[in-house]
């Protein structure tokens, strides 16, 4: 193997392992030289390819940023019609949830610390959106609201499970099987409280 394809894979290895650590454990405050361990490589290697722990964190950061706004670029341009719009973000949004337990409430958590954070929609594809809501609301598929209104009440219903899952395994005797069940049966529920039809 050459060097540069060995420098390569080291270099993902201890992306992925810190991808794993933050969004799958949900272990926001990992020192470099947990991820290295966990990675199994020596830590001046995340030094020496990420030159520091916030560099690499960033660049992770962004890598999982560009997950979270590929979705929004879906049902914002897709050309389907509103509610399967709404079904396939729904979809890909529980899947992510499902990789990622805690990328939601880490990129949160960045925001909160004034790190990080890129706006992720564009003003045009925004516009669009909110006509397709009202749209939606004068043909009578959901209830009448301010159509911010709708937004929160779906992004609450996706996100807000995964936001607090540590919080609702240990108080309702959850496991992380079941946990997993629960998040990936939640579509159709999703949608029925969504739409009247």
């Amino acid at each position: 193997m050459s060097n540069q394809s060995k420098k390569d894979q080291t270099q993902e290895l201890i992306k992925e392992t810190a991808k794993n650590l933050f969004f799958v454990q949900g272990r926001f405050a990992a020192t470099t030289q947990e991820i290295a361990d966990e990675a199994g490589v020596n830590r001046t290697l995340i030094n020496y390819y990420f030159r520091s722990r916030d560099n690499l964190i960033q660049i992770v950061f962004d890598e999982a940023h560009k997950v979270e706004k590929e979705k929004s670029e879906v049902i914002m341009r897709s050309d389907l019609n509103f509610k399967d719009k709404i079904s396939k973000f729904i979809e890909e949004s529980l899947q992510t949830s499902l990789q990622y337990p805690y990328l939601e409430t880490y990129i949160v958590s960045q925001i909160n610390n004034g790190n990080c954070h890129k706006r992720d929609v564009e003003e045009e594809d925004l516009k669009r959106f909110y006509k397709d809501i009202e749209q939606a609301m004068e043909s009578g598929i959901i209830e009448k609201m301010e159509p911010m209104q709708f937004v929160l009440n779906m992004i609450s219903l996706l996100v807000f499970p995964s936001a607090v899952r540590p919080l609702i395994m240990e108080n309702m005797a959850i496991s992380e099987a079941e946990f997993n069940r629960l998040i990936a049966d939640r579509k159709d529920i999703i949608l029925k409280l969504l739409f009247k039809n």
